[in-house]
């Protein structure tokens, strides 16, 4: 119930006063049955835009840490997050990829639209990295298509530290639905995921036009972190 609410009554008008998002696309949005969208990751109003604008349910995959911030906007956020039936994933530890898909599965399993974001973490720089296989894992186990998505605008609307964010147009572009069909029965094969993936990935590039990094977002902003570090704080030279 709060889920609608938001979306038609606190939520969803402000959005599209603020954002003017243009749709393109809708149509490849299957309107029943279970399908996975999945796309690009820019800001932190990607989260609700979409299901803003899309006519059916969607669920989506959060890090566990919007679940737990202390104090009170911690809680908020918490109460925000669950009431709009987002579900948290614990990222940490060498059993989080499969918790996701546990997860998403039972989503797919009661014929729902499940989100999801294949580079694992928002993009830093507003740039295309290479996605995680978890997404081919459950189209192929759940025997779902994948619809690629595009945010075009969330970054310049709202990019990583800003709380407010700017009044900038946004578009969301759904691509055609990729069916992988004849791969089933071959998740568990390595070379099968990273194909899956890649021409998804490849899709939303597509569809969104940014720069393309054949590595993993979190990867980078591990090494720009430690290299920023590393400017402020040089290693004294042994004497």
């Amino acid at each position: 119930m709060f889920y609608y609410l938001l979306k038609y009554v606190l939520l969803g008008p402000l959005l599209r006063l603020v954002f003017r998002p243009r749709i393109e696309g809708l149509e490849h949005v299957p309107s029943e049955g279970a399908a996975i969208v999945a796309g690009n990751h820019l800001s932190f109003s990607d989260h609700f835009l979409m299901p803003a604008i899309l006519k059916r349910r969607i669920t989506f995959l959060a890090k566990a840490e919007y679940f737990t911030g202390p104090g009170l906007k911690g809680r908020l956020t918490a109460f925000f997050f669950r009431s709009a039936g987002q579900i948290p994933v614990d990222r940490s530890g060498k059993d989080a990829g499969q918790a996701a898909i546990r997860e998403g599965l039972g989503v797919l399993s009661k014929g729902e639209l499940l989100g999801i974001y294949p580079e694992g973490t928002r993009s830093h720089d507003g740039r295309l990295y290479k996605g995680k296989v978890g997404v081919a894992v459950m189209a192929l186990k759940a025997g779902v298509p994948i619809i690629p998505c595009a945010m075009i605008g969330t970054f310049e609307a709202q990019p990583p530290g800003k709380v407010i964010p700017n009044i900038h147009p946004v578009v969301i572009r759904f691509g055609k639905p990729l069916d992988f069909s004849r791969y089933a029965g071959m998740e568990n094969e390595k070379a099968i995921l990273r194909a899956v993936t890649d021409e998804l990935m490849y899709a939303i590039l597509s569809l969104s036009e940014q720069e393309y990094v054949d590595q993993y977002a979190a990867v980078v902003k591990a090494e720009e972190a430690a290299a920023a570090k590393e400017r402020k704080f040089p290693r004294m030279p042994l004497s």
